[in-house]
């Protein structure tokens, strides 16, 4: 019986990631689209790869998340911790589709975290408080700061660099090097999101005993990596209209600056910190630290307020949707 909850569970887990692809695919391509620089299914072709490589790419995040969030996730018995597994996943999902239906740019890091919380504390579950502090919330309050700075200062640099230059060419080629930026933007994105549900496949096989220790496997890896790069193809238009075109009207080299400086952020946090932050903070503060350099008012603050509103409930609305969830999985 044990072993065919574990199967569902990192099924769920699969389905996750299948919605964290469509969901956050806007994040990579919605400027390079936006922007004239690739079609919407070569742009999405493109992310599924880097995605897909960027999953391969490390499990240092992974291990964060198995690990850092719940003290003891197997204190109430194998079924009790499957039970939290699953139901943090759940939230997490829900989460994404009510967000993805509504066109916001939320986080599928932040939604599975408070879903795991908010498993944890229903089910009595000690929560390893310290590292959700350190490893998410300061890192949720810092990236997307991070992000803001870095967009202003390297649309800054791009605009004095190019002030002499002709207009239509360098927009021409800022155009091209778009896709080398959206390709890396990607790439970042598997490396951050992949990994988050990699450590919940690790975590149930931890409660289960298949294993001991965090190490993520081989099957683990190459299995979330490609649900995420098949989620990414389906595409997320709802949020890349968000993203591309209601904070700010992209041009290249505003594209440009925002994808490289959110790449900078994200390749930094999983290889020097091993923190889960959300691409979706990132790219989107890029993206208005942008374009602020052209003049305040070009952002639309009004939507800018709207995301961050989102992302401010998601940590609790996941954490009280797994914790509902917690409780229909214990019914029968």
């Amino acid at each position: 019986m044990t072993s065919v909850v574990l199967v569902a569970v990192i099924v769920l887990v699969v389905a996750l990631d299948f919605t964290n692809g469509f969901h956050d695919a806007a994040n990579a391509v919605a400027t390079a689209v936006s922007t004239k620089a690739l079609p919407m299914r070569p742009a999405l072709a493109l992310a599924a790869v880097m995605n897909l490589l960027g999953a391969l790419a490390g499990t240092g995040v992974a291990v964060t998340v198995a690990s850092g969030v719940i003290a003891n996730p197997g204190e109430h018995g194998v079924a009790g911790g499957l039970r939290v597994v699953a139901a943090a996943v759940a939230g997490a999902i829900v989460w994404n589709l009510v967000t993805w239906y509504f066109g916001l740019p939320s986080s599928t890091s932040h939604a599975l975290i408070g879903g795991l919380v908010g498993a944890a504390l229903v089910s009595a579950t000690s929560v390893h408080w310290a590292g959700v502090l350190d490893k998410v919330v300061i890192p949720m309050v810092v990236s997307p700061a991070v992000g803001l700075v870095l967009g202003f200062l390297v649309m800054t640099a791009i605009l004095w660099l190019l002030r002499k230059a002709d207009a239509h060419k360098a927009g021409r080629a800022l155009r091209r090097a778009q896709i080398a930026s959206v390709a890396a933007l990607a790439l970042g994105h598997g490396l951050q999101d992949a990994q988050k549900s990699m450590g919940m496949i690790v975590l149930a096989l931890v409660v289960t005993g298949h294993q001991i220790g965090y190490g993520v496997p081989l099957w683990v890896v190459l299995t979330c990596a490609a649900a995420m790069a098949a989620g990414t193809y389906t595409g997320g238009k709802r949020i890349m209209r968000t993203l591309g075109r209601r904070i700010f009207q992209l041009t290249p080299p505003y594209g440009f600056a925002a994808e490289l400086s959110a790449s900078a952020v994200l390749y930094t946090t999983a290889f020097v910190f091993a923190a889960p932050i959300s691409t979706t903070h990132v790219i989107t503060s890029a993206v208005m630290g942008a374009g602020a350099t052209r003049r305040r008012s070009a952002v639309r603050w009004g939507v800018a307020g709207d995301i961050a509103t989102g992302w401010v409930l998601t940590l609790p609305a996941a954490a009280l949707t797994a914790a509902a969830a917690y409780f229909v999985f214990g019914i029968g």
